[in-house]
């Protein structure tokens, strides 16, 4: 998996360095991929140690550097910085399931890396006003506990609803920004598409994608809340495509994983149950769209086959 994104990444750095108007943003970019190319190396390296068929990823073949821009007005860092919170969501969960001394090392190496340039991508977004700083709230100036039960509830005995806590409120915020650059980025895939089946996909994406930043606002603007979300960058009217269909398909894949993570982690933390209703339904709809699209995958030969766990087939 690691080897698959991170390949998938460098792709995504070559094209938008080389598209890139930004001194600044093309000077972290271009530290981002120095980083990770060496790490990409080290994985192929141990696979080949162990005699294990290295992946193939993606290649030179899956980038089109002589595209012109797609995104412009700073989408570049914004998702590279999406994707760098993916990747450090991944990173603690392998470093959780590995055993070799080795493999552990690589793994904080690569979380190291990670958190150090999505704090500069973060930086470089509010410096240039891009991203704008979540709602401001009255700091608490007593602790108090829930002595209530219909704390849980949507609505109280007359009808009113309680006020979002800034947990829900900070899931919630979190959902839209991921989702408005989310939205963006499967808009110029469309945009650019070659395969019909792939652009169909895309654009029921960005549908989705609509709907979740609708119901989303709508829990925000009932308790009166106006969150100043990214614009998340502009598309140009570039119908050239950037990357190969199957490197967009698996970008998408990766995006609404991260997205099922997310609502599950705002869900469980959310104590309001029609906020916990909502965002399952939303994830309902993100975990249909998914498998959508790993059918789509499927069919074109897409997507690479995991290291099976067959028994029966080692033995005969």
């Amino acid at each position: 998996m690691t080897y698959q994104k991170k390949t998938m990444i460098l792709r995504m750095l070559e094209y938008f360095i080389q598209v890139a108007e930004d001194k600044k943003a093309k000077k972290l970019m271009e530290g981002l991929r120095k980083g990770l190319d060496p790490k990409v190396e080290e994985i192929k390296q141990l696979f080949q140690e162990e005699g294990v068929a290295v992946p193939f990823g993606f290649t030179s073949s899956d980038v089109n550097l002589q595209a012109p821009k797609l995104y412009d007005n700073g989408f570049d860092i914004m998702l590279c910085r999406i994707l760098k919170e993916i990747s450090m969501g991944l990173y603690t969960l392998h470093l959780t399931m590995a055993y070799r001394e080795d493999i552990i090392k690589l793994y904080r190496e690569l979380s190291a890396l990670t958190q150090n340039y999505y704090a500069q991508f973060t930086n470089y977004l509010m410096e240039e006003d891009i991203l704008p700083a979540p709602n401001f709230i009255n700091m608490p100036k007593t602790v108090d506990y829930i002595t209530d039960k219909a704390y849980l509830k949507g609505t109280n005995v007359l009808g009113q609803k309680r006020k979002l806590n800034t947990i829900e409120y900070g899931y919630i915020y979190h959902g839209i920004e991921t989702n408005i650059v989310g939205m963006q980025m499967i808009t110029g895939f469309a945009q650019c598409a070659k395969n019909e089946e792939a652009k169909k996909y895309f654009l029921k994406g960005k549908s989705i994608s609509k709907n979740i930043l609708a119901e989303m606002g709508n829990i925000l603007i009932n308790d009166d809340i106006y969150a100043p979300a990214t614009p998340g960058g502009n598309i140009t009217t570039s119908t050239e495509a950037p990357f190969s269909d199957k490197l967009m398909m698996f970008c998408t894949y990766l995006m609404c994983n991260f997205s099922l993570g997310g609502q599950s982690f705002g869900a469980g933390f959310s104590l309001r149950n029609d906020v916990n209703l909502k965002l399952a339904l939303l994830a309902k709809d993100v975990y249909e769209y998914t498998r959508e699209g790993v059918i789509v995958m499927i069919d074109h030969g897409w997507l690479e086959e995991p290291p099976g766990m067959n028994r029966d087939q080692i033995s005969k």
